[in-house]
């Protein structure tokens, strides 16, 4: 007969969603979510919902959205929730008093082949360094970050025609599927569970969290890193470079696509423009030519529209290198 796992599941944003739904649907019981407490957001500083919660809700599972994750409250609540196990996936890192409290574990679901990639951004990083495939890796929690012990893993390929937010998606769903089969062989005792320095360690890549002055292009690299590197911040959270004017203003311009143009080499970070329609900024090798972007207080566009509303050439706009 199939055993059916008590769960609590833990994670905040959408990429979280799948996998919740997932479980949702399984034969296993998700007795409680815990997601981030909501926060101010927008202008207007409403207070927002996670991306988990709002599932929960809709699907009248219990939430829990504590401030503290050792507040002595949480640990009671849940260890009233008597859980088998706890699945994790794109939350917080977990304090032993609760990782440990599950009588089989606690589990994550982490977007990256591991070891390759541990951190907070494997999805940005494995793009951005033109990675050919990634995957995900499902593992016990220990006390170390993205070190556990490894269940189960499942590849994916990166196309040249992938940016980071398409990778998101196919991780997603691969995961969601790869999630529910680890919580199906850990419930009847299938399962292996295997340390990762057993894998090789030889030239492991981090992914660490991206801030905004990451994010900014650097023009004097080759035009492929260029290129995959604003893919890999797009759409979030999006590759920039400072346009000036004549007269010594500047402006933020957010690239979310671009192509490598071989044929075309201008000095590294200037603008060429063809036909009215085509926008190339040269790199260190060749060109890219940008093919959607947005101006800092408008919204994305592709080139074509940029350039019939706004003034490039005439008004001297260049990029501050």
């Amino acid at each position: 007969m199939d055993k059916s796992l008590r769960i609590v599941f833990m994670g905040t944003p959408e990429f979280a969603v799948a996998s919740l739904d997932a479980l949702v649907k399984s034969r296993h019981q998700v007795v409680a979510v815990v997601t981030a407490p909501d926060r101010p957001a927008s202008r207007g500083l409403k207070l927002q919902q996670s991306a988990v919660k709002e599932y929960a809700i809709q699907n009248n599972l219990p939430v829990l959205q504590p401030e503290k994750l050792k507040d002595e409250n949480f640990i009671s609540q849940l260890k009233e929730l008597t859980p088998d196990l706890a699945v994790v996936v794109a939350f917080r890192m977990l304090p032993e008093v609760v990782w440990r409290l599950p009588k089989l574990g606690t589990i994550n679901l982490h977007a990256s082949l591991l070891p390759q990639y541990r951190g907070a951004a494997p999805i940005n990083w494995a793009v951005i360094n033109g990675e050919k495939q990634t995957g995900v890796t499902t593992f016990f929690i220990n006390q170390d970050i993205d070190k556990g012990n490894i269940l189960l893993q499942e590849k994916v390929a990166i196309l040249e025609s992938d940016n980071a937010g398409t990778v998101h998606d196919n991780l997603m769903n691969t995961g969601s599927a790869l999630l529910v089969k680890t919580v199906d062989y850990i419930a009847v005792g299938l399962f292996a569970d295997v340390p990762q320095d057993t894998f090789s360690t030889d030239n492991l890549k981090p992914a660490p969290k991206i801030f905004k002055d990451d994010c900014k292009i650097n023009w004097n690299r080759p035009a492929h890193e260029v290129f995959n590197f604003i893919r890999g911040l797009s759409p979030y959270p999006a590759a920039w470079t400072v346009l000036e004017n004549k007269e010594g203003k500047q402006l933020t311009l957010k690239i979310y696509s671009s192509l490598v143009s071989h044929d075309i080499v201008v000095a590294p970070g200037e603008i060429l423009i063809k036909d009215s329609i085509h926008i190339y900024i040269g790199c260190s090798d060749c060109a890219i030519e940008v093919k959607e972007l947005q101006l800092e207080g408008r919204k994305t566009m592709p080139v074509a529209d940029f350039l019939r509303g706004f003034r490039l050439e005439e008004e001297g706009w260049h990029i501050v290198n």
